[in-house]
């Protein structure tokens, strides 16, 4: 992916997931992505080169955490189901992305069968 920082990118595929909505509910200084009221990703908003916390599949998180250091138990959050990656590039773009798809996936999953059809995914 071309152009801006991995940051960037990520909160531009959180933006795009279909029903995603940005709030602060902590205050400006953390993007919350939500779909269906539900938070998939949380991106703090200081000092770059940033993190994202994301849901994550328990046995894929405990492979992630062991194959990069950037990937640890979430922060603030449920650590079984949530990892904050660091956006320092050494996961790489491709496999970040994924990993925005996955924990969107989680929660759509988790949503109610009238709440997905909305999605029209």
């Amino acid at each position: 992916m071309a152009g801006g920082s991995q940051r960037d990118r990520v909160i531009a595929a959180c933006g795009a997931k279909p029903g995603s909505a940005e709030d602060y509910p902590f205050g400006d200084e953390v993007a919350v992505f939500k779909v269906a009221g539900r938070m998939f990703a949380l991106v703090p908003l200081g000092k770059p080169p940033g993190t994202v916390s994301l849901k994550c599949d328990p046995h894929l998180a405990a492979g992630l955490r062991a194959r990069y250091a950037a990937v640890t138990p979430g922060y603030h959050l449920n650590k079984r189901h949530w990892n904050t990656v660091a956006l320092d590039g050494s996961v790489p773009d491709e496999e970040l992305l994924e990993l925005v798809d996955h924990s969107y996936e989680l929660v759509v999953a988790r949503l109610t069968r009238a709440a997905r059809d909305e999605l029209a995914i």
